[in-house]
């Protein structure tokens, strides 16, 4: 789609509107910021309008309270998935060896490690133009490898990683031509596409995360609602404690797989489900329902490295 030369904010506003943009006014906003010029702003809008998202438009994506680079071909990195940070950020200890799967830009890896006092950070993708992505953003943090899920991580890190990110893709492979042009055409497939159920990734990192977790470390991946029973007897088959965290304002389900702390305990141990929500003030709208806590095989108080419930 072609646009006529663009130098005024409502002719860019008018020109991101006629192309289906929601949130035009915010988006023609960020593009005259990044435009230096007359020229170089029609070039943007027409990128734009043509259906390229804004983040490659731009050349960065906001996550977290800050702007990581992200290039074109690069999965852009989701704002529910600060909500995933959030709760990895909750469970680790000030000095984490922090591993980063599936790393796509790296912005999972590098707001946690940022959020830590000191962080061994450990990040990696599949996907070349992600990792040269990542390698940007992660800079002096930690390091960054090419391969898939755990091959290339050194192996001195085998049962020493504290919390273990893995935003893996969840996508039913027959719902991938439903989503949404920006993420179909322009988003790699293996970023997106899960297999058959959405949980095909999720298994394979699942069933090697044990190795690779120091005792009481945890594995933190997203989901949909409707995976989360599934997602739940995935972790529990791999011997791990599994946990779901629900964000009701994100959208989010984040599952949370901890190794046990005492390589002694009972494998069987916590069957049955204890399910707890957490209220928690609000400024403006006095009580509303926080972050929803579902706890699988396990009493809250128990669960290894869980939060302080209010």
């Amino acid at each position: 789609m072609s646009v006529h030369p663009v130098s005024s904010f409502s002719a860019t506003v008018t020109t991101l509107r006629r192309a289906g943009c929601v949130f035009a006014e915010d988006e023609a906003s960020l593009l005259h910021e990044a435009a230096a010029s007359p020229d170089e702003l029609s070039l943007l809008v027409e990128r734009r309008a043509a259906g390229l998202p804004l983040e490659h438009v731009l050349g960065w994506a906001e996550f977290h309270g800050r702007r990581f680079a992200v290039d074109p071909g690069v999965f852009v990195p989701r704002r529910r998935t600060e909500f995933l940070v959030a709760q990895a950020a909750a469970l680790a200890p000030r000095r984490a060896v922090v591993v980063d799967l599936c790393c796509g830009s790296g912005a999972l890896g590098v707001a946690l490690a940022t959020a830590l006092d000191r962080a061994d950070l450990h990040a990696c993708d599949v996907e070349p133009a992600a990792v040269r992505c990542a390698r940007r953003n992660v800079g002096d943090l930690g390091e960054v490898y090419e391969g898939d899920l755990f091959a290339p991580l050194p192996a001195r890190l085998r049962g020493r990683v504290d919390v273990l990110l893995a935003n893996v893709p969840y996508v039913p492979t027959g719902d991938v031509e439903l989503l949404p042009a920006e993420a179909r055409v322009h988003e790699p497939r293996v970023a997106l596409d899960g297999g058959g159920d959405g949980l095909d990734v999720m298994r394979r990192v699942a069933a090697e995360a044990p190795a690779w977790l120091a005792p009481g470390g945890s594995l933190l991946m997203e989901a949909s609602e409707r995976q989360r029973d599934g997602a739940v007897e995935i972790l529990r088959a791999a011997g791990l404690t599994p946990r779901v965290r629900i964000s009701e304002e994100l959208y989010a389900t984040v599952l949370v797989g901890t190794a046990n702390a005492d390589a002694d305990a009972d494998a069987d141990a916590g069957t049955g489900t204890d399910t707890q929500v957490a209220v928690e003030p609000d400024a403006q709208a006095g009580l509303r329902a926080g972050p929803r806590e579902t706890v699988v095989g396990a009493d809250a108080s128990a669960a290894p490295n869980a939060p302080a419930q209010d």
